[in-house]
């Protein structure tokens, strides 16, 4: 990011079936089964219902070749059925499904994390120099007969990695950190520069919106380095269901949108996947919107680090800035929250606020403030975003640490499009750490005061406040071997009074520990109606039956001092 100004990325353009992205390719949606692979009527009826919801693409598993080779024979029915937009093979762990399943479909997706490498024991391996580069070695054997496959199909291949199923091997040199996510890519990158291989989109994704973002802006960074111009796939994976799912999904992927990262997104959520589909649309639509808006002027303040934003200082008021958490403020009176469970920390009318339109030189509002001094700004500018952050920026310059609490309103009457809107600007502006509260209004909802909660939970999406219970949880896919909707819908009605407490509900093993291993416990697929049950990156017990999973998962966190009764 050079600016503050909306504009794409420049990307090569890559050829997926007859449905190309990147280059100046419109940004494209897609989506995943949730069916098993092998039931062919069960796939097909569901990649119709998402392609009819809009998307470009549908993935469906492979974990065998079995698999790899009906997502053929679905191809072929789809195609009768006139659907012949671009199918994509997901492929953990087995090569010889990737090859497979090279021959049969429009795009294949391998992770570098276990494609090759061993499966992920989470054990501390030591390699030397040469035993690393053995390792490489390994990789390029394996993948350059891949890339000819592929090369002879005209089809093309993801690099995705997941910030949950990085190697053992790449832990031992990098730790579960960006870097290490960053460098599980560019191995197989370079190897596909070599063979001259170019049709290749990239996904890096992580379950912490903060990751997620600083891993990408890293990738940018590391490809730019070596002349590459891939294009990004985007996503937050395990979101989760409902307005939680929305709102985390439009944080992270906002934040990149917002920038001109991203060529295709899918936002993961752990519903019917075509559910997936608007909600994707109405973010890209709402970013891209922006696309020629007037100039904005400015740059980072000095010693400002993007790829890793830190919280930018300020001096506390009262217990606005400083070392406080952000804050979240309303504008509607007192009484029209008194029912809320969730509560503001401030009304506008308790603070003697500076009101500053983003326009503003920093400069001239630099002489309006005092040592108690707040300021609440806003913008009705087309790339509102874009000229808060220029002018944040521009003020930190000037040497002025009085906090900021920013404000945004949006006129929809519909819950979902506030979600995503106010998750991607107010989300955009807490993931670079720009700002000291946030001030969101939607005076047309059916209540208004959600908008409150809508607030606490773009904090906590970002990283910067624990308001209530978080739960990290996939969209499932044909490797999901019980009934993983039921058990979120289940899972949350019995534990979201834990305010703080991180639950992994996971479909599989394949992400599973890795993708949550910052998750207090975890509920992960074992095999058919069988869950596993985790403290921390531990099992503690193994195939537990579905029916009877919920109550053992309470016990545990019993056991270990973290449950509390819901309050009645």
């Amino acid at each position: 990011m050079a600016d503050f100004n909306y504009h794409r990325r420049r990307t090569d353009r890559v050829e997926v079936g007859n449905t190309p992205l990147g280059g100046e390719c419109p940004i494209r949606i897609q989506s995943m089964t949730s069916t098993s692979t092998l039931d062919t009527d069960a796939s097909v009826a569901q990649c119709r219902r998402i392609f009819d919801a809009g998307a470009d693409y549908v993935r469906l598993t492979a974990q065998g070749v079995r698999e790899a080779d009906n997502i053929g024979v679905i191809r072929r029915m789809l195609h009768e059925h006139g659907y012949c937009r671009p199918l994509v093979a997901d492929i953990h762990f087995n090569p010889k499904a990737a090859f497979a399943a090279a021959a049969v479909t429009d795009k294949v997706r391998i992770n570098p994390g276990n494609f090759v490498d061993a499966a992920r024991t989470f054990k501390k391996l030591e390699y030397t120099d040469e035993e690393y580069g053995e390792e490489i070695g390994k990789i390029r054997k394996a993948l350059l007969p891949f890339l000819e496959i592929c090369r002879e199909n005209h089809t093309a291949v993801r690099l995705g990695v997941n910030h949950g199923s990085l190697s053992d091997r790449i832990m031992s040199r990098y730790g579960d950190t960006p870097a290490g996510m960053v460098e599980s890519v560019m191995e197989f990158l370079r190897i596909c520069c070599e063979a001259g291989f170019g049709n290749v989109v990239i996904s890096i994704k992580a379950s912490n919106t903060v990751v997620m973002v600083e891993t990408v802006r890293r990738l940018i960074v590391a490809m730019e380095a070596e002349d590459m111009h891939f294009p990004l796939h985007l996503g937050v994976t395990e979101a989760g269901d409902g307005e939680d799912g929305r709102i985390k999904s439009a944080v992270g992927i906002g934040a990149l949108l917002s920038e001109g990262v991203g060529d295709t997104i899918r936002v993961s959520l752990s519903e019917e996947p075509e559910a997936e589909i608007p909600v994707a649309m109405l973010l890209r639509d709402y970013i891209v919107a922006r696309e020629g808006h007037p100039s904005i002027e400015g740059t980072f303040a000095r010693g400002y680090n993007h790829l890793a934003p830190e919280r930018r200082t300020t001096v506390a008021v009262g217990s606005i800035g400083g070392d406080n958490p952000p804050v979240v403020v309303s504008s509607l009176s007192p009484d029209r929250v008194e029912e809320c469970p969730m509560k503001p920390d401030f009304f506008v009318g308790d603070i003697d606020w500076v009101t500053v339109d983003a326009s503003e030189r920093a400069e001239a509002v630099a002489t309006r403030l005092s040592a108690d001094s707040v300021i609440l700004l806003s913008s009705s500018h087309r790339n509102p975003v874009g000229e808060m952050q220029a002018f944040i920026h521009a003020l930190t310059d000037c040497g002025v640490q009085t906090p900021v609490v920013v404000r945004m309103r949006y006129e929809d009457a519909d819950a979902e499009a506030v979600q995503i809107k106010a998750g991607a600007d107010l989300g955009t502006l807490s993931v670079n750490r720009l700002c000291d509260g946030i001030l969101l209004e939607a005076p047309n909802l059916a209540e208004p005061s959600d908008a409150v909660r809508y607030a606490f939970g773009i904090l906590q999406a970002a990283r910067l406040r624990v308001s209530k219970t978080e739960y990290i949880s996939c969209p499932g896919c044909g490797r999901t071997l019980y009934d993983l909707q039921q058990a979120v819908r289940e899972i949350k009605r019995a534990t979201s009074h834990l305010k703080g407490l991180k639950i992994g509900i996971m479909g599989c093993i394949v992400n599973g520990p890795g993708e949550m291993a910052d998750a207090d416990y975890g509920y992960v697929g074992a095999a058919a109606g069988k869950v596993s049950l985790y403290k921390g990156k531990e099992c503690i017990e193994r195939n537990v039956p579905q029916e009877d999973a919920l109550s053992r998962l309470i016990q545990l966190i019993k056991d270990n001092g973290d449950w509390t009764d819901p309050q009645q």
